[in-house]
């Protein structure tokens, strides 16, 4: 007990402790010797504290980051380059939406995958795979931020095309409003030219018909002159009896 109360006083007053395996046997032993001679209070709590479990130290392995349960990790993005700058890696996917474009590469030498999203033709980010599964998985997944990323650019591409349309409807639109503007002026034009004629025509009508009345007289005028004449001339003639 002596030696179990020493080891308690050197715990509490911070000297150096020591893990100290205990069978169980011997520990429910020690803890019946100490209940002899301790008030009830301390013996539950130094009996507490002396079977609280140790956890147990394992060494933490560093793991990448995990992408449906396959380690994938982040790639050099030196030795990446440099690799591509070699011709080293064979393209196995492209998938590209606008400026961005995902590739899953294949290098024999290694026998690793990298998956790299470039925007604008530079590198944004490359990851790195042991297995085609993992590195399919990756490619998935940067083709799905690629293709969020670029939902901006798609709009803005049918906004532009959208604008384009109604550019041009509004040109035609204009243009066949001014040709009907053109057409309803020349039909004003035309109308006023041909009701302008209509009464120039009526009012030579007018006055022809007023000469053909003044000529129509004039002639029966001379023909009751001729015929009055004839008379006058048929008057001197002698009347000679018939046979």
């Amino acid at each position: 007990m002596k030696t179990f109360l020493n080891r308690r006083n050197a715990v509490l007053s911070g000297g150096p402790s020591h893990l100290v395996a205990v069978s169980h046997k011997g520990h429910l032993a020690s803890a019946e010797t100490v209940a002899e001679d301790m008030p009830s209070e301390a013996l539950e709590a130094e009996v507490g504290s002396a079977v609280r479990p140790v956890p147990t130290l394992r060494a933490v392995p560093v793991v990448p980051s995990q992408l449906n349960g396959r380690p994938v990790q982040i790639a050099d993005g030196a030795e990446f380059a440099a690799l591509a700058t070699a011709n080293e890696l064979a393209t196995f996917r492209v998938f590209r939406s606008f400026d961005y474009t995902v590739n899953l590469l294949f290098h024999a030498r290694t026998l690793s995958y990298y998956v790299a999203l470039h925007q604008d033709g530079l590198l944004w980010r490359a990851l790195k795979a042991a297995d085609l599964d993992a590195a399919a998985a990756a490619f998935h997944l940067l083709e799905e931020q690629a293709t969020r990323l670029a939902d901006g650019e798609t709009r803005r591409a049918w906004l532009i095309a959208q604008n384009e349309q109604l550019t041009r409807q509004i040109e035609e639109s204009e243009e066949q409003a001014e040709r009907l503007r053109t057409d309803l002026q020349r039909h004003t034009e035309q109308e006023h030219r041909v009701t302008s004629r209509q009464h120039q025509v009526r009012k030579e009508v007018a006055q022809l018909e007023a000469q053909r009345i003044a000529a129509q007289a004039q002639l029966n005028k001379a023909h009751r002159t001729i015929h009055q004449l004839s008379v006058t001339s048929n008057e001197g003639v002698p009347h000679l009896p018939g046979r």
